[in-house]
């Protein structure tokens, strides 16, 4: 890898200071994970994630349903899109959505990734991918303990990064599902999100979700969600 590359990997992965752990990650040797999360950790984990989830469900109720109505007169075909993925200890979950794509067009993999002006995209798929209004049905993945709040974001399985399976691109690539998946996590708090195109983006991502197991605290955990309400509040950057 050049050091243009390990550079940036060290500057999306980097949470308040360099990464020794990172560091190692990057250059391909398999470092020792930490844990990852302590019982008491990941009890209390749990529980925000089920308090949360359920009062989130509640308080949103009058937009999921608003968003429904509206994706059925827009287009034929269900709701919600359900898409299995990989989940923790790499077992297969069904992740749901609010389907953004025209039913004879969805790919039920995810190996086809979207891109910017994608064709399949309805109307109302493309506001609600743009606000990631999308991704609000995983609220019920979290709430039946599939997924977390925070965590490696939910890959589809078979997923490409720079045209070849991620499994083939990052070693160690598996290590990030040994914890839960999360609708949220510290690559996408650093913006790193979108199509994965470029194998030092792929990289990044990686090396951020392992930045995250080696490093977890409930202190971190709040952060990003924090931070990733207030980057939606200012306009989200799906597509």
């Amino acid at each position: 890898m050049s050091d243009f590359q390990k550079n940036t990997v060290y500057a999306a992965a980097d949470v308040l200071s360099a990464s020794p752990a990172l560091q190692t990650y990057v250059d391909h040797y398999p470092f020792q994970l930490t844990g990852p999360i302590r019982v008491e950790q990941a009890v209390a984990k749990r529980v925000i994630d089920v308090a949360v989830s359920i009062m989130a469900l509640i308080a949103l109720f009058p937009l999921l349903l608003a968003v429904a109505i509206m994706i059925r007169l827009d287009s034929p075909g269900p709701v919600l899109f359900t898409q299995v993925r990989w989940g923790k200890d790499c077992r297969k979950i069904k992740v749901y959505k609010f389907r953004s794509m025209r039913i004879d067009n969805c790919d039920v993999t995810g190996v086809l990734q979207t891109k910017v002006n994608d064709p399949r995209i309805t109307r109302i798929g493309a506001i609600i991918r743009r606000t990631n209004i999308d991704e609000l049905p995983q609220l019920l993945n979290v709430l039946k303990g599939d997924m977390s709040l925070v965590g490696p974001r939910c890959h589809a399985i078979g997923m490409l990064a720079a045209g070849i399976p991620y499994e083939d691109l990052v070693p160690h690539y598996h290590r990030r599902h040994l914890v839960k998946p999360g609708m949220t996590g510290l690559a996408q708090m650093r913006g790193l999100r979108g199509p994965t195109d470029r194998a030092a983006k792929a990289r990044a991502r990686i090396a951020c979700d392992l930045y995250y197991i080696d490093n977890f605290n409930l202190r971190l955990d709040l952060k990003i969600m924090v931070l990733t309400v207030w980057n939606e509040l200012r306009g989200g950057n799906g597509f």
